[in-house]
């Protein structure tokens, strides 16, 4: 993204900027909040104590993770933290790990379906302007970016959410086998990230929930 910053098109500046605004001051807050939420929901609230439950992007950010998305086109918030030896709401551990992680990935989702329907409404009872128009287009990225940080989550490895809920499911010993090893693939993954193969799949994913997403609200337009 940095050579998308400094790229000299004013445009491509300005589109650049705002979709690294949206995903440190909307994604990521609705994502990492929601964590917090289900955790607090299964009765821990080590989340809530430390002020994790909020939308005010400046409890989430993380220094690394910011740099990471200006420079890389990949980066994270702050992890939220979770004890799963208290949430007493449900039976197993793995069972709070795998609903607390699935929550934020879920969140993007509804996320993005809300500001469809903002996006429809508006298209259908505001006469057509330039101002609308680029509302509309900052309402269509903020919705592709939900979705892609979302689907980007699921990823079945760690550190991401897909990881905590596809590892719950297996055995104790095996999970934190492959937790060793989380670093290196945090490194692997974003060289692949870096270079653009992952972003394929990712992007295809994001675009079939997208289109499931506009046909449930087709009764708005």
């Amino acid at each position: 993204m940095i050579r998308a910053l400094m790229s000299g098109d004013f445009l491509t500046m300005v589109l650049t900027a705002f979709s690294i605004l949206v995903m440190l001051f909307v994604v990521f807050p609705v994502h990492e909040c929601s964590h917090a939420l289900m955790a607090k929901a299964l009765g821990d609230d080590t989340a809530e104590r430390q002020g994790r439950i909020t939308l005010n992007p400046f409890a989430h950010l993380d220094l690394l993770g910011t740099i990471g998305i200006v420079l890389f086109r990949v980066g994270w918030a702050k992890p939220v933290p979770v004890n799963t030896a208290r949430c007493r709401k449900v039976k197993s551990q793995k069972t709070a790990m795998a609903l607390t992680a699935a929550a934020g990935p879920l969140a993007n989702v509804v996320s993005a379906l809300v500001f469809m329907i903002i996006e429809k409404i508006l298209m259908v009872t505001c006469p057509a302007s330039t101002t609308l128009y680029y509302i509309l287009t900052a309402l269509e990225m903020i919705i592709e970016l939900d979705l892609f940080n979302g689907v980007f989550n699921l990823l079945p490895i760690p550190p991401f959410d897909g990881s905590r809920i596809f590892l719950a499911f297996l055995p104790q010993r095996t999970y934190f086998k492959i937790m060793q090893y989380e670093q290196y693939i945090m490194i692997g993954l974003l060289i692949l990230m870096y270079t653009g193969i992952l972003s394929i799949p990712f992007q295809f994913l994001s675009n079939a929930i997208y289109s499931f997403l506009d046909l449930i609200t087709k009764f708005i337009c």
